[in-house]
């Protein structure tokens, strides 16, 4: 189901991760509209509930009004202006997080067609740790992977050796 190519790398990869922590028995709220990888979990037995779209820097009603023991936020953090603040308000004890980490060969993400689609933050993984640290969380686990794409170039070499995403398992302090 998984094939090794993008994006169905990272989901294998972010699912073996969910399921090494995670129990199919606990109930999660991902950070985002419903996604292709929200179906994915919900196919391995997870109970998924989604955010609605709202901004996550302003409103955090979805994520203080939920109850799920979990919450999931896979390459979210980097859209907000201030992710520290959904970060101190999720009720959950548990987090599962991936970010795409900052690389020194390609600029920072930026739509070309959809305003809303930028990259405020593309992180290093102390800078991510430091964040989930000072917002209340304990990292458990972590893990780095690649981001191989089908392309020839200087470029597209380096990203089938350097980590393109981080992944985190975090517990509330």
């Amino acid at each position: 189901m998984y094939e090794n190519t993008f994006p169905n790398t990272r989901f294998k990869h972010t699912l073996h991760f969910l399921q090494k922590h995670i129990s199919p028995s606990e109930s999660i709220l991902d950070l985002g509209v419903e996604n292709p990888f929200s179906k994915i979990m919900e196919t391995n037995g997870y109970k998924v509930t989604n955010t609605k779209g709202e901004d996550l820097d302003l409103d955090f009603s979805s994520v203080t009004a939920s109850d799920a023991e979990v919450v999931t936020a896979f390459e979210i953090f980097e859209h907000l202006l201030a992710p520290f603040n959904v970060l101190r308000e999720i009720k959950g004890n548990k987090l599962v997080a991936s970010i795409p980490l900052r690389l020194w060969f390609s600029p920072a993400y930026q739509s070309k067609t959809d305003p809303w689609d930028r990259h405020y933050h593309e992180f290093e993984d102390w800078q991510f740790d430091w964040l989930l640290e000072k917002a209340g969380w304990k990292i458990i686990d972590r893990t780095k992977f690649t981001n191989p794409v089908n392309k020839i170039g200087f470029r597209p070499l380096l990203r089938k050796l350097t980590p393109r995403y981080y992944l985190v398992y975090a517990e509330r302090v």
